[in-house]
């Protein structure tokens, strides 16, 4: 049976692909509704589908940004302490983020729910919103579960010192 790791690692890669992809067709749709516009043809609804497509590439971005270690850090003064003080810090993180990150979650499905419930569309193309907010509560779960996974390894890291 293969590690929870090798799946995060796994997912974190298809998210971010996912990710690409949304980027690429966001950069693709305002191409196309700059240039139709020369012709007096804009495509309706380009600045909602771009916002919508913004949280894919924002929210599916983030686990795999967090297993490769691409996030901001600044270790300036921790760089300084004792290993096992370092290593004290990076497992307080750990923790802390991914209650941050789980309670996003968890917030993130409530409103996505509430949103569905109330049949809320977009206003130009009266699309439904709940799939994009699902979205994003799918790429903070999985930022949830990898932070969970680093903050145990942290922990045996720091209890092992």
């Amino acid at each position: 049976m293969a590690s929870p790791n090798k799946y995060l690692t796994l997912a974190g890669k298809g998210f971010n692909i996912i990710s690409g992809i949304a980027v690429i067709a966001m950069m693709l749709l305002s191409t196309a509704d700059v240039v139709l516009r020369q012709f007096g043809k804009p495509i309706p609804g380009t600045y909602e589908l771009v916002g919508f497509l913004g949280t894919i590439v924002v929210s599916f971005a983030l686990g795999f940004t967090s297993l490769e270690k691409g996030h901001i850090a600044v270790e300036l003064l921790v760089s300084k302490l004792p290993l096992r003080t370092q290593l004290a810090i990076e497992t307080f993180t750990n923790l802390f983020s991914f209650l941050i990150f789980g309670l996003m979650t968890y917030q993130a499905v409530i409103y996505t729910l509430d949103i569905r419930k109330s049949g809320e569309v977009s206003s130009t193309l009266q699309m439904p919103i709940y799939p994009f907010i699902f979205g994003m509560a799918l790429g903070f779960g999985l930022l949830s579960l990898i932070l969970i996974a680093d903050f145990i390894k942290s922990l045996k890291r720091t209890i092992s010192g």
